[in-house]
């Protein structure tokens, strides 16, 4: 009898659509890998082949080990869905270990050029797109993904909408992480800044970008919380514009279905515009929105402070997303683009000083009441921290988009330097912080060292330091050496001169990334031993609090 009543399992339209699209895709790759025009297209296409097959398995698996019916609350509490987020933390600090490997090589590299080895797989020109994608992308984008689908879960009180999509977007964008890497090395790029990959690439991160703005949204429909927390508008804002930024910087016309290669639709000086317009904005959303919204979160669960203006932060909101759209243009001072419109993008990005700090205010002065957990907590203090370097770069970015400045500043060492404190300092602290978080609330772990992660914040900020500063002078040395003339108005200095001159910062730059690499390290111990730690013992009658 009871096996009457128990609910029937059947295949979900989406189980099934899904794998007979995975079916399709299999078979279509194999036509395109046979035909392909080029060997590392091929390659390309047996990985989507592989993929696919594994999908389809994977699917059906899921099926028959899955129960008839997933609850959406358990005992009256949400059933949280958490399986992505643990996915995406752990596979974060993997691209993140490989992402500042990979950069501390290419520091090398410029410093020793022998250490290219002549060979084009690891010539500087292929590993420094790897190295940008791996550390933005891959473990900037990793952690966005697991901190928004944590964050939206417990402020909106509600299960993950969807039951395959959530681990589609996962699975699905860090495939397309491995196939953008693999491209570079071998040689596959459409040679845009920070939207290298090529247009098959593209279009299955389209997918998977719109699946993810639908889950999220999704979710934010199904709360059970009636208000939307700030961390969920900062979010939605970013996943929103970095859709529409990669729709129009990546719009290309394919030679073919069986070529990697594709021609853009803009030319000349429009290409530059757009190309800007999305790669400042990338770093505003993506580097700057997602993880504000981090901040926006993370800090006050772990100093146990609300926030300290939740009015400031609907204004910080507002201005930052209407602001930061118009300062692409300071990219290009001093070229064909028309006057008025680099004027236009130096004027607001020196309006975007006062959201920007703004926020930062609001992030420090959320610790008011609780400064003294900074010497007890190094977890609180790296997202401190953190903030600090926002406000740093933030200051200095205006101030580096202003035309008489960039005109010493620009193609220099100092914009390297510059962008470095807001990536090293600001995304990675912040990024730290969060996961050093998530890692004992996922598990249900404690964390397995403090003393580890003080080690961890006091080897990287020192790299941090060696590493800025050293790129500060570099750069501000290049352009003076650059546009110093002789008495009779020749050039003073040749190019070759001013590249010697580098050697010393760019060796400082290296041991700069190496501790900041080594701290990384330190801090996967830290969690490794965290996650194979014994399970923590819940307290018994724990309430949930406002928003969670």
């Amino acid at each position: 009898m009871a096996n009457v009543l128990a609910p029937q399992k059947r295949m979900t339209i989406g189980e099934g659509g899904l794998a007979l699209t995975f079916a399709a895709l299999a078979l279509l790759c194999i036509v395109i890998a046979a035909k392909a025009y080029t060997p590392e297209y091929a390659f390309h296409a047996y990985l989507f082949t592989a993929a696919s097959v594994a999908s389809v398995f994977a699917i059906v698996n899921r099926y028959y080990d899955r129960p008839a019916e997933t609850p959406l609350t358990i005992d009256g509490k949400p059933n949280y869905n958490m399986g992505p987020v643990k996915f995406a933390t752990i596979i974060a600090m993997f691209w993140g270990i490989a992402g500042f490997l990979v950069g501390l090589i290419i520091a090398l590299q410029l410093a020793f050029p022998a250490l290219n080895f002549d060979l084009p797989w690891i010539s500087f020109g292929r590993l420094r797109p790897l190295h940008t994608s791996a550390v933005i992308f891959a473990f900037g984008g990793n952690v966005l993904l697991a901190t928004s689908f944590y964050v939206v879960q417990r402020t909106c009180r509600a299960r993950l909408a969807g039951d395959l999509a959530p681990w589609f977007v996962v699975l699905g964008y860090n495939f397309f992480i491995l196939i953008a890497g693999t491209g570079y090395l071998l040689g596959i790029t459409q040679s845009k800044e920070y939207a290298e990959p090529e247009w098959y690439a593209d279009l299955w991160l389209t997918v998977v970008w719109v699946t993810y703005l639908l889950v999220f949204l999704a979710t934010l429909w199904r709360r059970q919380e009636p208000h939307i927390y700030v961390a969920n508008w900062f979010y939605l804002a970013f996943i929103v514009t970095i859709a529409v930024l990669h729709l129009g910087n990546n719009a290309a016309v394919p030679v073919s279905i069986f070529s990697p290669k594709s021609y853009i639709v803009w030319s000349g000086v429009q290409d530059a515009m757009v190309q800007w317009w999305y790669g400042h904005n990338a770093v505003g959303f993506f580097l700057t929105a997602g993880f504000l919204a981090i901040m926006y979160y993370f800090i006050p669960k772990r100093a146990e402070r609300p926030v300290y203006s939740y009015r400031l932060s609907i204004i910080h909101f507002w201005a930052l997303i209407f602001l930061y759209i118009w300062a692409g243009p300071h990219h290009l001072h001093y070229t064909a683009l028309p006057d008025w419109a680099q004027t236009l993008g130096m004027t607001f990005s020196i309006m975007l000083w006062m959201p920007s700090w703004g926020g930062m205010i609001n992030g420090i002065m959320t610790l008011s009441g609780a400064w003294d957990k900074l010497r007890t907590d190094p977890v609180l203090r790296l997202m401190v921290v953190s903030v600090a370097f926002y406000g740093m770069s933030t200051f200095e970015g205006p101030m580096m988009s202003v035309k008489v400045v960039n005109s010493l500043s620009h193609y220099t060492d100092w914009t390297i330097g510059h962008v470095h404190s807001g990536a090293l300092g600001w995304v990675a602290y912040i990024s730290f912080g969060a996961i050093y978080c998530l890692v004992p609330w996922l598990w249900n772990r404690q964390l397995y060292s403090l003393k580890l992660v003080n080690w961890h914040f006091w080897i990287s900020t020192i790299g941090i330091v060696l590493y800025i500063t050293s790129m500060w002078v570099s750069g501000i040395l290049q352009g003076l050496m650059w546009r110093a003339y002789t008495s009779l108005g020749f050039l003073e200095y040749s190019f070759v001169e001013t590249v010697e001159a580098m050697h010393p910062f760019y060796v400082i730059r290296a041991l700069g990334g190496f501790l900041f690499l080594c701290g990384a390290l330190v801090m996967v111990w830290n969690l490794w031993k965290t996650v194979n730690a014994a399970e923590a013992e819940q307290p018994a009658g724990v309430a949930l609090a406002p928003a969670e």
